[in-house]
This record gives C-alpha cells, structure tokens and sequence, in this order.
C-alpha cells in the first residue's frame, strides 16, 4: 500500500513557531547526531519556506503601496502651481 503524502501548508507564524521550538530542542537537548541532522534539515526547509512568504508579501505590500499612490495621484485636483494664496471666485 502506497504511503499517502499530505503536506500540510503551515502558515508564517506556526513555521516560525515550529523553527524557534527546533532551535531550543537542538540547543538543549543532548541529542544523536542523526536527529541533530534531522531537525537541521527540516530547520533549513522552514527557514527558506519563511524567506519565500516574506519575500511575496513583500512583493505584495509594494503593489497595494503602488496602487494606492496611483489613485491618489489620479484623484487629487490639481491646484495651480503658485496660486495658492489667491481667492478665484471665477
């Protein structure tokens, strides 16, 4: 029987979680060079994993910024250049 691969998409703070709880188990603990391999590998993984988030939501934050300064730009009067103290009344 086939073994069935789910992969569980964590979000950014339970990877974060889950690398700090790495961190403090491979400091603390006496452990078999094997394991210490182990969690090292998966550390790496979750390590990169949270460079990708960050990078996209980074990406992301840059185009609603952008977005956004466009439309104010577009929906701003526009007001003459050395006029602003003066009264028009026509």
């Amino acid at each position: 029987m086939p073994k069935k691969t789910t992969k569980k998409e964590f979000t950014f703070e339970e990877a974060v979680a889950e690398l700090e709880e790495i961190v403090v188990s491979m400091e603390e603990d006496q452990l078999p060079l094997q394991v210490l391999i182990d969690k090292f590998e998966r550390g790496a993984k979750l390590h990169k994993d949270c460079e990708t988030f960050l990078t996209s939501a980074k990406k992301r934050l840059e185009t609603i910024a952008n977005e956004n300064a466009e439309q104010t730009n577009e929906s701003s009067p526009k007001s003459p250049s050395n006029d602003d103290d003066e009264i028009r009344l026509f």
